[in-house]
């Protein structure tokens, strides 16, 4: 048998790079009596049959993580994308991004984007925030040639989802970080011979220095409600060192008396605006479990 992993799956076919081809597969139908489908991003092993050399799949390694949004396997980096300016950070928005990569347990990089629009200063202060945190954070400008190499540094051997919203540059990012990505995608339309689909599809691109690459907007839904209002807190990394320390076990960190969360934002040991982002969060909780 072959090993290799799934760069893209459509219509039950799936697509199983092996380092030296790429085979279109079934896959056996044993998975789908055990209700297991295979994802973008699984090992697999599979043998090949007839003269056209398709394949199947005859087994799917354990994998170390599965996203819902996009289905994917293996994912082990997200790299959150915003532009610094054009558009402004939305703020709110980039913490909500963080939260949902969080809940997936998957290194995260901040990557504010478009720095040659800004001067240092506002850099500073809008990086300081999420460093402060332990968050790992580049700027970049594919206009000026910024940060390209730190960001290629931390995709190395990595499969990585992009995530943010649109305009911020993620498409002329991993362009600039290798300029064939997109030329590749065609050369494995013309290796599968299966044309051009103009259905969605998640599908995975390699890098030429190690590592791969979601052809995919990243997260396509932004609802966290599948969380609820006690596990938020721990999805806040600065907050952890602070839990435990309020005077009421279930404290909310709200309105309630003795709160440590509140104390530390008082002190500045907690950011306003990643505070204003958690009662934000826990008030959209509370408002869908009233209807």
């Amino acid at each position: 048998m072959n090993s290799g992993i799934i760069v893209k799956g459509i219509g039950g076919f799936y697509y199983v790079d092996t380092g030296d081809k790429i085979f279109e597969c079934r896959a056996r139908g044993k998975f789908r009596k055990e209700k297991v489908t295979p994802l973008v991003g699984d090992r697999v092993k599979i043998t090949i049959q007839g003269a056209k050399g398709q394949g199947v799949i005859e087994e799917i390694e354990e994998r170390e993580t599965e996203l819902i949004r996009p289905p994917v396997a293996n994912v082990n980096h997200a790299v959150i994308v915003f532009a610094a300016q054009k558009p402004e950070p939305n703020i709110s928005l980039l913490n909500r991004f963080l939260i949902l990569a969080e809940t997936q347990e998957i290194d995260i990089t901040i990557c504010f984007n478009k720095v040659d629009l800004i001067q240092n200063q506002e850099l500073s202060t809008l990086v300081d925030v999420y460093e402060n945190i332990g968050y790992q954070v580049i700027g970049t400008s594919t206009k000026q040639s910024i940060g390209l190499k730190d960001l290629s540094e931390k995709l190395m051997d990595k499969i990585t989802v992009f995530a943010g919203p649109s305009g911020v540059g993620k498409s002329s990012l991993l362009n600039a970080i290798q300029p064939n990505l997109r030329l590749q995608t065609g050369e494995v339309s013309s290796k599968i011979d299966r044309g051009k689909h103009t259905t969605r599809h998640v599908e995975l691109l390699q890098l030429d220095f190690g590592g791969w690459v979601l052809d995919t907007p990243g997260f396509s839904s932004l609802s966290l409600d599948f969380i609820n209002e006690e596990e938020l807190q721990y999805f806040f990394k600065e907050f952890n060192r602070f839990i435990g320390a309020c005077r009421f076990n279930g404290c909310r960190h709200l309105s309630e008396p003795d709160c440590a969360i509140k104390t530390a934002l008082e002190k500045k040991q907690i950011d306003q605006s990643r505070y204003e982002s958690y009662t934000q969060l826990i008030d959209e909780i509370l408002q869908t479990r009233r209807y």
